[in-house]
């Protein structure tokens, strides 16, 4: 989970209006976000709480008040003018100034506390709600939080897989529900013609991160892109004829990384007796061909793509390809209203999923799994687009350009209500912690 940060400034009257959602749609999100986030921990006895001190965990109990911190911070004490609700909470809870490494020694309140502390905010909130209908400044902050936990609540899970957790309960649930058909899909790219595309979000969207403000023209193709992300049967070729060991494959800063790691396979693989095996959770499982690669760095993806004599999309034609529609763009690869049920999001199957299934959620173009499954991996650099501001919460996107990639589509963790088309994710190039995969275009 990248930072999230702090630092308060005014509301900026340009952002994107918010009064297309319902109040009451509002309020169910805020109950759902919390009552997610307490059952991803809600399982894990107290020595589980404890984590060891990586680069790209937090405390599971600092980052349960972390939530409930930002919830109080912008939705009470910003929106509504509220006092804190505790005097050391800033002191506990700031990502922005609280360092990573220093999170393991806080003397934060007691898990029950904790717990108790999350709940009794995201009531208040509920109560504000109640109270009278938000103006724009109050329902654009509320919305943050809830979108802020939700990508909180992924990171709850990749952490527990990391980790070699037990799956969270709502996994468990899932992955004992029928697989989706699928329909055999094959190799082979879709063409894309050359054509203008709008990226990033116009200003009537219900809502928008900064770093997508705002649209602008861009032209892209021809090219022609994957119609597929890689599967795991793609990559263990890469394995098996020894891509990681070439060095003609990869980048300087590539191979550094895969020295550093001494990285010889994904991170949750492993070769075991009767073949390769990845990791899922605390569970050893064979390695399921035609499903996507996932836990792979940005590194691997780019290393993958020349082995294959193919190369990373940029973000401008993943959108193009998994977006447009003649000269218009939708919303969604299916067109502009959310449809769950046509991608493998909300971790509605516990995992990752047949690269054949979700046929309803092909693009225009017949990309498919554009959304869901696992975050895309392109060759962008995360940069803001020309005219770019911070909006409310300014540490969202200011801090992190030029330091990380772009990512697109969505996982199987990822809440549908969060993602779209145009949303830009943007981590590290070295993370592999994350559900990340890739497809290629041909160069």
């Amino acid at each position: 989970m990248r930072e999230i940060r702090s630092s308060p400034t005014a509301y900026n009257p340009a952002m994107a209006s918010t009064a297309g959602i319902p109040r009451t749609a509002l309020a169910a999100w805020v109950h759902a976000a919390r009552e997610r986030t307490l059952a991803l921990v809600a399982d894990l006895s107290d020595q589980e709480l404890r984590v060891p001190r990586l680069e790209t965990v937090n405390p599971f109990l600092w980052e349960l008040g972390h939530v409930a911190w930002f919830q109080e911070r912008w939705a009470l004490r910003e929106a509504a003018g509220e006092a804190p609700a505790h005097a050391r909470g800033d002191d506990w809870w700031d990502s922005s100034e609280v360092a990573h490494d220093t999170r393991w020694e806080l003397e934060v309140l007691s898990r029950d506390d904790t717990v108790r502390y999350a709940e009794q905010v995201a009531g208040r909130v509920l109560a504000l709600l109640e109270a009278a209908e938000p103006d724009e400044r109050t329902r654009y902050l509320v919305l943050l939080t809830v979108f802020h936990e939700d990508m909180h609540a992924e990171a709850f899970t990749y952490m527990r897989q990391a980790l070699g957790r037990r799956p969270p309960p709502e996994v468990m649930a899932a992955l004992a529900r029928e697989r989706p058909p699928s329909e055999p899909l094959g190799g082979g790219d879709v063409e894309i013609a050359r054509s203008t595309l709008r990226l990033g979000s116009e200003r009537d969207a219900a809502f928008v991160f900064d770093n997508e403000k705002w649209a602008h023209d861009v032209e892209v193709g021809p090219f022609a892109i994957a119609r597929r992300p890689v599967t795991q049967a793609e990559f263990r070729v890469f394995v098996e004829e020894e891509g990681y060991a070439r060095e003609e494959l990869w980048s300087d800063e590539g191979r550094r990384w895969c020295i550093a790691e001494e990285a010889s396979l994904p991170t949750y693989w492993r070769r075991g007796s009767g073949g390769f095996e990845r990791r899922r959770f605390d569970t050893w499982i064979p390695l399921e061909p035609d499903l996507p690669v996932s836990h792979v760095s940005w590194f691997e993806a780019e290393a993958f793509a020349r082995f294959a004599g193919r190369r990373l999309p940029t973000e401008a034609e993943w959108e193009a390809a998994a977006a447009l529609d003649g000269p218009a763009k939708r919303r969604f690869p299916w067109g502009d209203e959310l449809a769950p049920e046509r991608a493998n999001l909300d971790a509605r199957f516990g995992d990752v999923v047949d690269t054949g299934a979700f046929t309803a959620g092909d693009s225009p173009s017949g990309i498919r799994q554009a959304l869901g499954n696992v975050w895309e991996w392109t060759a962008t650099e995360f940069q803001p687009f020309a005219g770019f501001a911070p909006d409310a919460y300014r540490d969202y996107s200011a801090p992190w350009f030029g330091t990380r990639k772009v990512l697109r589509g969505g996982s199987w963790m990822t809440a549908s209500r969060l993602v779209h088309a145009g949303w830009r994710n943007f981590f590290q190039p070295w993370r592999r912690d994350v559900a990340t995969g890739f497809r290629t275009c041909a160069t």
